[in-house]
């Protein structure tokens, strides 16, 4: 629980302090209760006091970047959630092609970033809705580039409260996975390698890609990107619309007409709504073609 003697051990210039803060305001799903406490974190300083209070108070902590791939539960989330802002949405050029990214900045913030530098690389990257610490979680990737394919190193704060480096090669990365998928680090800043290339080709190929992901994706809809990951041999949006799921709908939730491997929020669609749409589509599947959907979004209560 979160006290107020908790609340004044937080307290300083680097943190951004609200009590019942509505999730929704921070997920790209626009669904979720309210956060007991939400603090927006500027600095490394402020991000190690406010985890050293949680853990002496005993109080549950969860960081979230964009969320962008988050469910949150309708009756919100006991504890802390912490954001990263402030220092953590800075990018720096340590040399000519490379780039020193906070964990919090979004990805399409690097794009444009890259793209004025005159920077290729990234470009794959144009259009996912999350941040780059989030996309170091996860590998995110998309249109044959994956995160892994730039990453030179990364800073985590370990449960300790030690600043760690990663090197590309200890990240682990594979199919939407990388070291730090369900461990208890947070990503301080991650490394990227570019490579230079012509101002133009870059904004002509980031656009290209924009006009691809309009035209299969929902964009003009609240979700949280790809529900399942694509399962061996398979691709999740095929297999469910196989099986006639196309629009099928929750309350206000429903797998998107336009692109069914995304369920989208058509106006008040709750958690429970999502969970249950959930488990009707991958029951489906399984019935229909012994295929065993695993989700891609987390699912925060």
């Amino acid at each position: 629980m979160v006290t107020d003697e908790f609340i004044k051990s937080i307290q300083s210039e680097s943190v951004i302090i609200k009590r019942d803060e509505p999730m929704y305001l921070h997920t790209s799903f626009r669904i979720g209760g309210n956060a007991e406490c939400f603090c927006e974190v500027k600095s490394i300083d402020a991000l190690k006091n406010v985890t050293e209070s949680c853990k002496s108070f005993e109080i549950p902590y969860f960081v979230i970047g964009l969320g962008s791939n988050l469910l949150v539960s309708d009756k919100g989330i006991s504890g802390v959630v912490i954001k990263l802002g402030g220092d953590f949405d800075e990018i720096e050029l340590t040399d000519e092609n490379t780039l020193r990214c906070g964990a919090g900045v979004s990805l399409a913030g690097v794009c444009i970033y890259a793209k004025n530098n005159s920077l290729g690389g990234i470009e794959f990257a144009w259009g996912i809705p999350g941040s780059v610490g989030g996309a170091v979680y996860m590998n995110a990737g998309a249109y044959g580039g994956e995160i892994k394919d730039v990453v030179v190193s990364s800073r985590y704060l370990d449960s300790n409260g030690n600043i760690r480096e990663l090197s590309a090669e200890k990240h682990e990365f594979s199919y939407r996975h990388s070291f730090y998928t369900d461990r208890d680090v947070i990503i301080l800043d991650v490394t990227l390698k570019l490579f230079p290339k012509n101002k133009n080709e870059i904004f002509y190929l980031m656009q290209d890609t924009m006009e691809r992901r309009k035209a299969k994706q929902p964009l003009n809809r609240p979700s949280a990107g790809s529900v399942f990951k694509r399962p061996e041999g398979y691709y999740a949006a095929a297999l469910i619309e196989q099986c006639g799921l196309k629009g099928l709908s929750v309350g206000d939730a429903q797998v998107s007409e336009k692109h069914s491997g995304f369920i989208v929020n058509n106006g008040r669609a709750s958690s429970g709504d999502v969970l249950e749409l959930i488990e009707r589509v991958k029951g489906a599947v399984r019935e229909k073609t012994g295929v065993e959907l695993q989700c891609e979004i987390k699912y925060i209560e």
